[in-house]
């Protein structure tokens, strides 16, 4: 239990400093990656031409942010937390990032904080937080299930 917790908090830091750098950066240096990354796939995948950088930089917020609140989910879950604690800790702590990080972003070259962004970042931890949830969820009935079924004896 102690290593998946170690993993977990790895994970947990690795994610944000991927989130807090990327907001580091001036605007310039992150515009530049968004163009680069949207070039890509518009050039691995056809018809893609109405897709604008603007929505892959919501895009890549929202699925950090969602990295982000399964990895949250998933500590305090192994912490022991249960129930309605379960949600609201790791999502305390997701809006606590999400307004961090437009607060970093506030400081830099370029870069301006955005009040949509911290939000598109807070549905990203709560879809992550639900994603996690949903998996507890299949899981426990699966295994209720496997326990329920008759053994395969014949009489």
């Amino acid at each position: 239990m102690k290593r998946k917790r170690i993993l977990c908090c790895t994970l947990i830091a690795l994610n944000l400093a991927l989130i807090f750098g990327n907001s580091a950066m001036p605007g310039s240096t992150s515009t530049g990656i968004s163009d680069g990354f949207l070039s890509l796939l518009q050039g691995a995948i056809p018809g893609l031409g109405s897709v604008t950088s603007f929505l892959i930089r919501k895009l890549a917020h929202f699925s950090e942010f969602t990295c982000l609140g399964l990895l949250l989910g998933r500590m305090f879950r192994l912490l022991g937390f249960r129930g309605f604690p379960a949600f609201t800790s790791p999502a305390f702590f997701g809006i606590l990032a999400a307004c961090t990080d437009e607060t970093i972003q506030y400081f830099v070259p370029g870069r301006d904080s955005n009040l949509i962004d911290v939000w598109i970042d807070v549905c990203g931890v709560f879809t992550g937080i639900l994603f996690l949830f949903f998996g507890y969820f299949c899981i426990g009935r699966r295994s209720k299930q496997k326990k329920d079924k008759p053994s395969g004896g014949t009489l």
